[in-house]
């Protein structure tokens, strides 16, 4: 039996430099100033979170093989061996975290 494992990566929220009421008052400066691009990028990394399963089971609700099997503390499992790759999970899946890939049979 082959198990494919999605797997959850947290990301922790980016810091953003903020400053203190008395130095807004006297230097006119904004209450946070921002984040770098390298900060950036890994905060849209963090709010988007493409292709990364986060154990909802909305694909475990739809398999009409129910060979799809809830993984703790998020991600799922899926038996190859009663999977029929009808594909409504990967259409399913809202993170886009299951990948329908078509397999080589020898004749």
């Amino acid at each position: 039996m082959e198990i494919r494992e999605c797997k959850l990566e947290v990301i922790g929220r980016q810091i953003v430099k903020t400053f203190d009421i008395p130095t807004r008052l006297r230097e006119e400066v904004p209450v946070w100033v921002g984040l770098d691009e390298q900060a950036a990028i890994k905060e849209a990394q963090r709010c988007l979170g493409t292709h990364r399963c986060d154990g909802c089971g909305i694909c475990l609700t739809f398999c009409p093989d129910s060979c799809i099997a809830l993984k703790k503390p998020n991600g799922i499992e899926i038996n190859y061996d009663t999977c029929k790759g009808c594909g409504i999970c990967a259409a399913i899946c809202p993170k886009g975290a299951i990948e329908m890939i078509l397999e080589e049979v020898e004749l």
